[in-house]
């Protein structure tokens, strides 16, 4: 998880939407910020194109937890942010496949945070 986020961390901080692409499985299903599930590398490419240069994402690892010795998965706090002062603070879940020895990206899902509703019980 760590590595599979430092990787990622470092292909959106460099806007390289190709980079990002490959690290997702063929068959991924990535849910960002718009209201469509995306699904496949060329979709999660055109997302990240999309995304405007300069904008960058700090990450902190949450949780982790393996299946097996071929998925691993875990939650994030992401905080996406440019020059300007836009911010967005999300939870970032995956789920990773391991294929071919290398550990990808099989599920992406953001979830806003937003404080002001983090308690339902009030």
């Amino acid at each position: 998880m760590h590595e599979v986020l430092r990787r990622w961390k470092a292909a959106f901080d460099g806007h390289q939407p190709d980079s990002m692409a490959g690290l997702f499985t063929p068959d991924a299903l990535f849910q960002g910020f718009g209201p469509t599930v995306l699904t496949g590398p060329d979709a999660v490419r055109g997302y990240y194109e999309a995304v405007p240069a300069g904008r960058r994402a700090d990450v902190t690892v949450l949780h982790t937890y393996t299946v097996g010795e071929q998925v691993a998965g875990g939650f994030a706090a992401v905080t996406f942010g440019d020059a300007h002062g836009w911010e967005a603070r999300v939870h970032l879940s995956l789920v990773l496949r391991r294929d071919d020895g290398d550990w990808r990206i099989r599920q992406y899902h953001v979830s806003r945070v937003d404080t002001e509703h983090s308690d339902l019980s009030r």
